[in-house]
């Protein structure tokens, strides 16, 4: 199976909100309240594509009962640590008139030493027929940097496949420690390079960069489509895989959806074509509806047909 982990577990508020505006009172026409984090959201988007998955993390308080109460009426399998401070709670309002998303995120819970030592201790448990742990998303307070990278290098040493997918110092530690799969979105991934993307050859340049700290295959999402460097058989391959815009009520998780419909088609033995061809598709879907991690399967599969893979050239020095 996949094991996913959320160390910032949430409780996710998602608001319909036509012409909002700051400083005004408005009725929201339509509201949605479901179990949240990045790592929630890929085995979200695990379990709508059969692929076995258990969510673990850290849930805490009442809220923390909400996220696990919320993960069981999906169906999705947890087994998360419960601490003593409150998790927290997520807000984003979406204008489907202005086209326009705005998220509130509150801070994490703090975490005590002995927590974080129950959820490493699940974690070898659950890595025993893991096929991949997932890193998803921020560190709570009280968390050192170094958490991601201690756990890839744990994990690395009992044979397991890892992936992450965060931001900042710990993406940089993180990488360092050579995971399976390193994940970043484009802002992620230029922070962790050091500077902007413009053009496919950027992309490249970013994603061999990433390899040369320490990353055996990476793929930098944006939105519905991705660039990707993959090792097979000895051999470095790099893709873009695209699709024709599709109109977007929001792009919250889509991210998320498309790193696990990635790991869903490369579980199951898929080329890297078509994993690449039912991560995109699996993104496009999700950005039609709302709530992270939410998608119509039938419709991933048919926006998948649409989706373009351009095999690309090393940059040359």
């Amino acid at each position: 199976m996949i094991v996913t982990v959320t160390l910032n577990a949430a409780v996710d508020r998602t608001l319909t909100v036509p012409n909002f505006q700051f400083g005004h009172r408005h009725r929201a026409s339509h509201s949605l309240t479901s179990a949240g984090g990045k790592g929630i959201n890929v085995a979200r988007a695990l379990k709508r594509l059969e692929t076995p998955v258990v969510a673990t993390g850290l849930a805490g308080g009442r809220t923390g009962d909400r996220i696990v109460e919320e993960l069981a009426l999906e169906g999705i399998l947890s087994d998360l640590v419960r601490i003593s401070d409150e998790s927290r709670t997520s807000f984003a309002v979406v204008d489907p008139t202005a086209g326009s998303l705005t998220e509130i995120y509150e801070w994490g819970p703090a975490v005590r030493a002995e927590e974080l030592q129950m959820l490493t201790d699940k974690l070898h448990y659950l890595s025993r027929v893991a096929s991949y742990v997932v890193f998803s998303g921020s560190l709570p307070r009280d968390v050192e940097n170094d958490f991601y990278a201690n756990a890839i290098r744990d994990l690395n040493r009992r044979g397991v496949h890892t992936v992450l997918d965060t931001e900042g110092e710990p993406l940089r530690l993180g990488v360092e420690a050579e995971p399976f799969l390193v994940a970043p979105n484009q802002q992620e991934a230029e922070s962790l390079v050091g500077q902007e993307f413009n053009d496919d050859e950027d992309f490249v340049m970013a994603l061999d960069a990433i390899a040369d700290h320490g990353a055996r295959n990476v793929l930098i999402t944006h939105e519905t489509s991705c660039f990707g460097l993959f090792r097979e058989d000895r051999h470095v391959r790099r893709f873009h895989a695209s699709i024709e815009r599709v109109e977007p009520i929001a792009h919250v998780g889509a991210g998320d959806v498309l790193l696990g419909g990635f790991l869903s088609e490369h579980f199951n033995g898929a080329s890297l074509g078509d994993a690449l061809r039912r991560a995109v598709g699996c993104a496009a879907a999700s950005v039609t509806e709302l709530g992270a991690g939410r998608f119509d399967p039938r419709a991933a599969a048919r926006l998948a047909g649409g989706v373009e893979i351009v095999e690309l050239d090393p940059v040359k020095a």
